[in-house]
This record gives C-alpha cells, structure tokens and sequence, in this order.
C-alpha cells in the first residue's frame, strides 16, 4: 500500500495535479515535547528591553548532533496573583526571532516568545544572509525543498514545528504566563508552521496565519514542486503539506491574506480554510495587503480577535450568513461593535495570474445586520467586506470559481 501510494504522489506531481494524502503518523514526540527543552544562557545576545531575554533551548538532533533553537522570551510585569495570555511568534522567509515583535505583544499585555525557526540568529538584525547558528537545526523556507531527500528527522518543517512546540511548552512554565490561554500567530512561511502547528499542538487557544498556507501546489512554490524529481515531491505531498495537518485544527483561526499576495494564491488559502471548522475560522481578505512582517504581517485584527478568546475582548463581526439570487448579494452578520462601512470587492479579470489580478471596491448598503450589493455585470469573482468602528475587517468567503458567478443580468 505505501508504494501504491508513493506511486500515486509521483503521478500527481508530474502531471501538475494534488490528491489528499492520508494524515500522517506525527513526526513529533508530542508527550516528550510537553515538557518544557533545556534552557541555556546566551551572553554574547542581550535584549534592549528588561522585561526580555536572549534564550536558546533545546531543538532535536540534526544530523547526529544536538541542537538549541534561539528565542526572545518576555513576559510584562504582571501583579501578584494574576496572571497574563501569552502568544507564539513564527517569522517568515527572510526573517528571525524579532525582539521587536515580542515587545509589541508585551505592550499589549502578553508575554511572547519569538524564535528562530531557520537556524539563525537575530544579530546583527539587517545582515543579509542571516547569521547561521552553530548549534542551528537546519535552513529553512524554500530551502526545505533541497531537503526532501534526506532523512525526514533532518528536514526543516520538522525542526521547525518541534521548536514551535517546545517554545509553547516554555513559556507555559514562566511565572505569571496562563498556561490555559496560549495562541499563535505566524507570517508567510511562520503561517505556514502555524496551520501545521495549530494542527498538532492541541493545548493552543487560537491560531492566526498570516498570508501562509497549505495546499502548495496553487502557490508560487508550485513551479518547484513540479520540477523536482518526483520522489521527491512525493515526500512533501506525504509528510509536509499544511493540507495534511489542517483537519486537525480545533481551535478559532483567523485566516488573513491579501488578495494579490505574490506567494499564497487566493486558490491554495481558500482550500485551506475550508479544511478547518466553519464556526471556527474567521477571515480577513484584504485588497492589496502588502507582504512582509510586522507591521504588515500583525494587522490589528489578530490582537483583537486574540482579546477576544482569552481576555474577554469584545469579538470582531461574525459572518453567518451569504444569499445570493441573481446579481444580488447579501450577507448577515452578528457584531458587538457598529460596523461602520461595507464593502463589495470584485474582480472582472480571470485570466491574470493571481498576483496580478485587478480587484475593485464598490460600496455595498448596510441595513441592520445585514449588509447588500449587486454584483457588476462580467464578474469573475467576488467577496464582501465589513469594517467595525475599530477598523478591524472581516471577509465573507471569496467566490473564484466559474461555478459561483452569477447569472448574467
């Protein structure tokens, strides 16, 4: 059966098209991993800011020899007897552990770690390539891609999902953290981890992916996929797809993207989402979102949808439900917060790559908890936005496919 199956991937990956592998067995020791790794001191990397410190722990081996995964680990003054949520951070390609980024989080009122998942370090913060660490794991991103005919326990998302979860594990043990009210958030490749992780590590509150994905063959990874050997695609297909962990996802996600990304196509972030549950995920499309990490990658509504599951936070609008009939469109929506402006986005172009489609805005009318418009005559795609008194977005599920246009007027 495994070799009928590998047979199967290396047909898909020549000829361009995707079949749903079965989940796989874990390559993670989830119960060894729920124990907080080894800590070691990191004297030659001092925070800037008191309430952070410079951590490495402890990764797993990687080719026969140990490994320490580098981290910022803070925690905001908490008084006596209280306690704080805290939040995992998962840079992107070309990124790091960003002390930066923790002290945002901090200021918010979590404690934060942020690590290095490609086996570098953060100094100094604007050398290009990023230091290698010595006692690093292996490169990641794209450069997983190289990696795929070498032992599974050497591959980058390995390492990187097992540092995830011993970084989660601990910040659980810090004083003053809530183990119970811990989510993550990831940017582009971090997003990628992050429905990965959110798949596999069930003591999460809530995940928000950022621009990343599964789903790897209707992204701009997918020319590489093709052009390996197919063996060798087949490995990622089997073990490393996002596809294959998000069904296990059981906790509130909220998707972000925008929708002329350069990396994560509107296709593969769509297949995505719908793999976790409706009454779960939130999403938030953006025209035109720019790609990169914070700012751009921690657009507000993270934070507010993170206050909202584990401080008790006024929640962002809810979507719960889309009519159509002919060109005219309706949602409703649930919202604590006045929703202030409604938008439809729309796009007459289906055949420019996906990055480069036009989308346009119109307004769409707002009465009560429902929100209306017609859609233009030629459409080839479209999805309704709803904008809060905060300025936080929430997206009706985008339609892209031929079948879900309307009838012509």
């Amino acid at each position: 059966m495994k070799i009928a199956w590998l047979s199967l991937l290396a047909l898909v990956a020549v000829s361009g098209l995707r079949a749903q592998a079965p989940a796989p067995e874990l390559p993670w020791d989830l119960e060894a991993m729920a124990k907080p790794p080894e800590e070691f001191a990191s004297p030659a990397i001092q925070a800037s800011d008191p309430r952070i410190r410079a951590v490495f722990f402890a990764g797993p081996d990687y080719r026969g020899k140990p490994t320490r995964v580098f981290a910022w680990l803070g925690v905001p003054e908490v008084p006596a007897g209280k306690t704080v949520p805290g939040i995992v951070l998962l840079h992107g390609g070309g990124g790091t552990a960003f002390e930066s980024w923790v002290k945002l989080w901090l200021d918010r009122g979590y404690a934060a770690i942020a690590i290095d998942s490609f086996g570098g370090l953060p100094v100094p913060l604007d050398a290009k390539p990023r230091p290698r660490n010595p006692d690093g794991g292996p490169p990641g991103g794209s450069l997983a891609f190289q990696q795929l005919g070498e032992p599974l326990g050497d591959q980058w998302p390995r390492h990187a999902i097992a540092a995830a979860i011993s970084a989660h594990s601990l910040l659980r043990v810090q004083p003053g953290v809530d183990p119970a009210r811990i989510g993550v958030t990831g940017i582009s490749w971090g997003g990628y981890l992050t429905c990965i992780f959110a798949g596999v590590d069930s003591r999460l509150r809530f995940a928000a992916p950022v621009y990343g994905c599964g789903h790897y063959g209707d992204t701009t990874f997918a020319g590489t996929l093709k052009k390996l050997p197919p063996a060798k695609a087949a490995i990622w297909w089997e073990h490393w797809d996002a596809s294959l962990y998000l069904p296990r996802v059981r906790v509130p996600i909220l998707w972000a993207n925008g929708t002329n990304d350069h990396f994560f196509w509107l296709p593969a972030w769509r297949q995505s989402y719908r793999q976790t549950p409706t009454a779960l995920r939130t999403l938030c499309l953006r025209p035109g979102m720019k790609h990169g990490h914070p700012p751009e990658g921690d657009p507000r509504e993270i934070t507010v949808f993170a206050d909202s599951i584990v401080r008790g936070g006024e929640p962002l609008p809810a979507i719960v439900e889309e009519t159509r009939s002919g060109d005219r469109l309706e949602v409703r929506f649930r919202a604590v917060r006045p929703v202030v402006r409604a938008e439809l986005v729309f796009t007459l172009d289906d055949t420019s790559p996906w990055e480069k489609r036009v989308w346009q805005s119109q307004p769409a009318e707002l009465a009560g908890s429902s929100a209306r418009a017609r859609l233009p005559a030629g459409v080839r795609g479209y999805f309704l936005n709803l904008t809060d008194d905060r300025g936080c977005l929430v997206s009706s599920e985008p339609r892209i496919s031929p079948d879900e246009m309307p009838l012509a007027p």
